[in-house]
C-alpha cells in the first residue's frame, strides 16, 4: 500500500494540477478550451470526458507496452484511444444528449488531443500502469479545472446563469446591470486562458 502512494507517486498525481499543468504550464488542448467553455455545463463534462479517457488509455498503453512494435506505437494509442471516446461518445449521446450536442465534434477530437497523446508517448509507454493511471487522472482534472474556470466566468458574466440557474437578482438587471456579450465569444476564452497563464505563472514562478 505504501508503495501505491509512494513520494514519487504522489509528485505524479500533483505536479499536473499545478507546477505541471498541461494548459497553464505546456499550453496543450487550447482548441477545446477555447470550443466549450462558453457554458459551465459542457465544460464539465467535457473536462470528466477527457480525464475518463487519459486514465483509462494511460492504463491500457502502460499494460500492453512491451508487446508493441515501436514502428508502429502511435497507430496502437490512436485505436486505444479512439475506441474509449467511441464509448464515452455513445454514453453521452445515450445519458446526456444535450451536452452532447453542445460539445459537438469535440467529443469525437479527443482523439488528438495532444494532452493525451502526449502522455501516452511521453509516460504510459515507460512506466507501470498504476503510475500511468495516476499521470492520466492528474492531467485530467488539471486540465478539467481550466476547463471549469473559464467555463464558470464566461457563463456567469455572459449569461448571468450557473449550470443554467440564474445567479443576479432581477434587480441588478432593473438598475441597468447587462449581461457581456463579448463572454460568449471565443476570443474572451483566449483572453481568459491567457489571464489565468499569466496569474498562474506571475504566482509560481517569480523571479528571484
Amino acid at each position: 500500500m505504501s508503495k501505491l502512494f509512494s513520494k514519487e507517486n504522489k509528485e505524479v498525481f500533483m505536479n499536473p494540477l499545478n507546477l505541471d499543468n498541461p494548459i497553464l504550464v505546456q499550453v496543450l488542448g487550447i482548441c477545446s478550451a477555447l470550443a466549450v467553455t462558453a457554458q459551465l455545463k459542457p465544460a464539465i463534462v467535457m473536462g470528466l470526458a477527457v480525464t475518463i479517457i487519459t486514465a483509462f488509455s494511460n492504463v491500457i498503453i502502460s499494460i500492453i507496452r512491451k508487446t508493441i512494435p515501436n514502428r508502429i506505437r502511435i497507430i496502437v494509442q490512436l485505436v486505444v484511444v479512439a475506441a474509449l471516446v467511441t464509448i464515452v461518445s455513445q454514453v453521452l449521446k445515450a445519458f446526456a444528449y444535450d451536452v452532447s450536442v453542445q460539445l459537438s465534434v469535440y467529443v469525437g477530437l479527443i482523439i488528438t488531443n495532444c494532452i493525451l497523446m502526449g502522455r501516452l508517448e511521453a509516460f504510459a509507454m515507460m512506466n507501470k500502469p498504476w503510475p500511468s493511471f495516476l499521470d492520466g487522472i492528474a492531467n485530467g482534472l488539471g486540465y478539467a479545472m481550466i476547463l471549469i474556470i473559464v467555463g464558470a466566468i464566461r457563463e456567469l458574466f455572459g449569461f448571468g446563469t450557473l449550470l443554467g440557474f440564474k445567479i443576479f437578482p432581477q434587480a441588478f438587471y432593473d438598475a441597468g446591470y447587462m449581461n457581456n456579450g463579448m463572454m460568449t465569444m471565443p476570443a474572451m476564452a483566449l483572453i481568459l486562458v491567457g489571464c489565468v497563464i499569466w496569474v498562474h505563472r506571475a504566482y509560481f514562478y517569480k523571479e528571484k
